[in-house]
């Protein structure tokens, strides 16, 4: 079980990183939305509360997104 949970966070994390936008707003929300997606899929695969993972991961994608720059080339 620990390792599917750890699967997927890593996935969920890869995801996180590859979906960035141009914006402040628009990496806000693209993080808020996958952090909300694994959240709740990591804490409903790990037996807790899918809900409680979509609000924190949601959160915290939200925040990771709003405060990272995009990459330049």
């Amino acid at each position: 079980m620990r390792m599917i949970t750890n699967t997927a966070l890593i996935a969920g994390l890869t995801l996180m990183l590859s979906a960035c936008g141009e914006t402040p707003g628009t990496r806000a929300v693209t993080g808020g939305l996958l952090g909300a997606g694994t959240g709740a899929a990591v804490s409903g695969i790990s037996g807790g509360n899918a809900g409680t993972g979509a609000l924190i991961g949601g959160g915290i994608g939200a925040v990771g997104g709003a405060v990272t720059a995009p990459r330049r080339y």
